[in-house]
């Protein structure tokens, strides 16, 4: 949910609950995003179903996936019926800008919304349709001339033919599938329908709340992005929508409530620190570099577990890759990492040296690691390689350059988290799909763990998911920096670098289930393909991997 050096401001939300926690330990937490690349011919358009399979043209939502692999049945939290309003991150009206539109068939996709209670719409609803589709059209398009919508969704059928029926919109609303509704206005929208769109939008409004159940929470993120999508692309989108930035303070306890609430950042640096573990085990200079250090939180451990080795500690070296957002939520520069571990070592006994490498990970040469002869390497990339432009965003190409550069190190090992998710070169229209696929088992992971109206949640989720999940939705071409790929695509990219994997012990899995304990049964981890993947009942979400 982090985005890189030049997207500091790219939050694309307004913060409505600002609560910051006091007394925290400084955790940082990565960014989850999505996408899907071309690169591998054989992988599928879709996130991996927890067969762990990837989707064969068809979508599946988690309530209607299949039993597979003995995980049983999906089952949904229980939802509350909750009544919004306007969405409250909409301060403007749309403009007549409409990204390419990119055409793909029609893939009914979502459950049912479990109810909501709805406010009336109100008598001026034409008078609002009318408005917004001459801001989008211009005055002399007439609403009349639109063609036929139809949500289906149980027996329930809504056609609008010529115009919009305001009674049968209201009438609907507590039947409406809420996940159907947002894809048709992002076909809507992809097909340029702009009345279709914004009477679409309208209903939605009524149809979201971000206290809502998952789907609600969701759909109000969603229904911001495709919003800002039609305002424009990339910072402008940002700066339309105004939104108020977290002090450093703020970021960093919606960070640690994430931290605290979801397995997903621990089971990145758990298995990570016990692959490296294994691989340095022998060695007495130690240098690991870490594309992604935030607040160095995932190393005070292995520091820890490297004093007490036997035949005594090694010199051990961090190179710390940092951007401005890191620097933002620590409220300072890189030394203040530095300084971090080298009490944390102090304390153990440890030899220790810290380098900093303060700059957005694509822009990193060799020259910026401080190599030394003699040190064995371990490099780290925990939920960032994502949000390195491939070749379907610059010709410089920085994933595979990367990757490139690290294998000309003969690293010991080189570890890899990343989400599991399909939206790097996806079009519009299926990434649309795809992310309200995976977030949605996302925000029901989250949901139990915390009450619907918990405020400090709330804010999390604006400030450290709900930017990602616009910037998903709304930007193009560079300005698009959530770009996942799944696990296939991973492996491709890193065998074409000259990497192989290394094998996993049953000591990773082992730690990773004793992670999970503390957190809701619901989890599920399952190692395939020589990866270690982490989901949500039928929805894979993670994938950890090594490679040397």
């Amino acid at each position: 949910m982090r985005t890189s050096q030049n997207r500091q401001n790219a939050a694309g939300v307004h913060g409505l609950y600002h609560q910051p926690v006091q007394d925290i330990d400084p955790y940082y937490l990565p960014n989850f995003q999505i996408e899907e690349n071309n690169v591998s011919p054989d992988i599928g358009s879709q996130g991996t179903n927890f067969s762990f399979q990837a989707y064969n043209e068809q979508y599946f939502t988690l309530e209607s996936a299949p039993a597979i692999s003995g995980f049983g049945s999906y089952d949904s939290p229980s939802a509350v019926s909750v009544a919004s309003n306007r969405s409250p991150f909409s301060n403007q009206g749309s403009h007549s800008y409409l990204s390419d539109a990119q055409h793909s068939s029609d893939n009914p996709h979502g459950s049912p919304i479990s109810g909501s209670s709805v406010a009336s719409f109100g008598n001026d609803m034409w008078g609002k349709l009318r408005e917004l589709e001459n801001s989008l059209l211009g005055p002399e398009s007439d609403i009349s001339d639109s063609g036929n919508c139809c949500l289906n969704s149980g027996s329930h059928q809504f056609t609008s033919t010529g115009q919009w029926d305001v009674n049968q919109m209201i009438e609907m609303i507590p039947r409406l599938n809420l996940k159907e509704v947002l894809i048709v206005c992002a076909q809507a929208i992809d097909n340029a329908d702009m009345p279709k769109t914004a009477g679409l939008m309208e209903l939605l409004e009524r149809m979201v709340s971000v206290s809502g159940d998952p789907n609600q929470r969701l759909g109000a993120y969603l229904l911001e992005g495709l919003r800002a999508r039609l305002e424009s692309s990339g910072s402008i989108i940002y700066r339309k929508l105004k939104c108020k930035e977290p002090t450093s303070s703020e970021l960093m306890s919606y960070m640690h409530i994430l931290y605290q609430i979801c397995p997903y950042w621990r089971f990145a640096y758990q298995s990570a620190n016990v692959v490296i573990e294994e691989a340095i085990k022998y060695e007495s200079r130690i240098h690991i570099i870490d594309f992604q250090i935030a607040q160095g939180t995932q190393w005070i451990t292995l520091i820890q577990a490297l004093a007490g080795r036997a035949g005594g500690a090694p010199l051990i070296r961090i190179t710390g890759v940092d951007d401005s957002q890191s620097a933002h939520a620590r409220g300072g520069g890189l030394s203040i990492v530095g300084q971090r571990l080298a009490k944390v070592a102090e304390s153990c006994g440890v030899l220790f040296e810290f380098h900093s490498a303060a700059m957005c990970g694509s822009e990193v040469e060799q020259e910026n690691l401080g190599l030394r002869p003699g040190e064995a390497i371990a490099v780290n990339f925990p939920y960032v390689l994502h949000h390195m432009p491939d070749e379907s965003v610059s010709i410089h190409n920085h994933r595979d350059r990367l990757l490139r550069l690290v294998k000309s190190l003969s690293p010991k090992v080189v570890t890899l988290v990343e989400q599991e998710s399909n939206t790097n070169t996806s079009p519009f229209y299926q990434r649309f799909i795809e992310t309200v696929d995976y977030y949605t088992a996302m925000f029901e992971s989250i949901d139990v763990a915390r009450p619907r109206d918990d405020k400090q949640r709330i804010s999390a989720e604006q400030h450290c998911i709900a930017r990602d999940i616009v910037n998903m939705v709304a930007c193009e071409g560079m300005e698009r920096v959530e770009r996942h790929e799944l696990w296939g695509k991973w492996r491709y990219r890193f065998r074409m670098a000259g990497f192989q994997q290394f094998p996993l012990s049953s000591a990773v899995t082992d730690a990773v289930r004793d992670l999970l304990k503390g957190y809701n049964e619901k989890y599920r981890i399952e190692e395939r393909d020589g990866a270690l993947y982490l989901g949500w009942m039928n929805r894979a979400l993670v994938t950890s991997s090594a490679w040397w």
